[in-house]
């Protein structure tokens, strides 16, 4: 069975007119587009060309979410639960309506995720840094008393990281909030060397959201840039926003998010803390393979499983051991099924193959990725 989707991108404000339009070779759009939900999601099933949605063939049982994400502005500081954390959650908040705005859980899954860029430069923030290294980009700055209490802050003892972050969210440091990004807006203007990029990018997000605390946690945190094709795996609890940029986006099959800055939203301090790992380093980048048609996305977990195919024209055959999705990205692909049925697939679109094709050929030349569920990922 093989099965064309698509969807209608959705019009969250950080979105881009331009990105996903490029992408798909059309004029920008009147409203800003966000992200193309590929899945069986309630939250938005994909469409299926022949009629219906998604979850009316899986009957939502798919164990992960493909997307494309278009940021022209940064998303929210956020992390998403372990699955116990989130089970707990879901049954703590089990009275609340679906839409209670003081709901912080919407299932009962965790939600690690991977995103690949698809745009020459996608810019995020990808866990913690480690402290020390903090604390030497903060001698950038021309100190003040805000920039000396957050000094003061990450130079105790214990987790001083969860300390700090709950300290900038409480509502009681805005005045030295304000004064750490006085300073970074100050020191971005002429950063040269080791932490530049870093300082103009948090100097920018304070220009879209001037005073929120969410700019001094991102100060925290590792500015990674990703170039085409590479990629960053974020586990669960792992603190991260996308700052800019296109790129496919897999996950387990959550809406999971607990909030930590850059938002309007609400944002429930105790329970970000509860659940976030505050554990420093940076997040490996993953990169393409220098040659061959296929990469793998390494990724530690059972409820997904991406690759990247490169087609030059030849045929390539792609196992099925679970429901498969092949998005295309580049060029002109198509899909051919075990029983010889073809799909083509614009870009911007999915052909769904279910379990029982066995295996698909795909062909070009463009790119394309691979969604399937991760090794044993019915465990759950």
């Amino acid at each position: 069975m093989l099965l064309s989707l698509t969807n209608v991108p959705r019009d969250y404000a950080w979105g881009s007119t331009t990105l996903l339009a490029d992408l798909e070779g059309r004029e920008p759009a009147a409203q800003p587009e966000a992200e193309v939900w590929f899945g069986d999601h309630p939250g938005d099933p994909a469409d299926v060309e022949e009629g219906g949605t998604l979850d009316s063939v899986t009957g939502g049982s798919l164990p992960y979410l493909l997307k494309l994400l278009a940021a022209a502005s940064p998303l929210s500081i956020q992390v998403h639960p372990t699955i116990a954390q989130a089970r707990a959650g879901w049954k703590r908040e089990s009275e609340l309506a679906l839409d209670d705005p003081r709901r912080n859980y919407r299932d009962d899954n965790h939600k690690p995720e991977l995103i690949v860029a698809l745009s020459d430069r996608f810019e995020s923030l990808s866990g913690l840094r480690e402290v020390p290294d903090t604390l030497r980009l903060l001698a950038e700055l021309n100190g003040g008393t805000g920039v000396g209490s957050l000094v003061d802050h990450l130079s105790g003892g214990g987790d001083v990281l969860r300390e700090t972050i709950g300290w900038l969210l409480s509502g009681d440091a805005q005045s030295e909030v304000d004064d750490v990004i006085a300073a970074v807006r100050t020191a971005a203007g002429s950063a040269t060397g080791e932490w530049a990029d870093a300082l103009r990018a948090v100097s920018a997000i304070s220009s879209t959201y001037p005073g929120d605390p969410g700019v001094v946690v991102a100060l925290l945190m590792n500015h990674v840039v990703l170039r085409r094709g590479e990629g960053v795996f974020l586990r669960a609890g792992l603190l991260h926003a996308y700052i800019s940029g296109l790129g496919v986006e897999i996950m387990a099959a959550s809406d999971n998010v607990l909030r930590g800055g850059l938002t309007p939203k609400r944002i429930d301090v105790q329970e970000l803390l509860s659940i976030l790992d505050t554990t420093a380093g940076e997040v490996p980048v993953l990169r393409p393979a220098a040659s061959g048609t296929l990469t793998t996305y390494e990724v530690p977990v059972e409820d997904f499983a991406l690759q990247r195919a490169t087609l030059s024209g030849d045929a390539v055959e792609v196992p099925v051991n679970g429901p498969t999705m092949v998005l295309a990205t580049a060029g002109d692909v198509a899909v051919t099924g075990a029983d010889g049925g073809r799909r083509t697939v614009p870009v911007g679109t999915v052909v769904y193959a279910g379990a029982e094709e066995g295996r698909v050929t795909l062909t070009g030349p463009g790119e394309a990725f691979i969604a399937t569920p991760g090794t044993a990922a019915d465990a759950r």
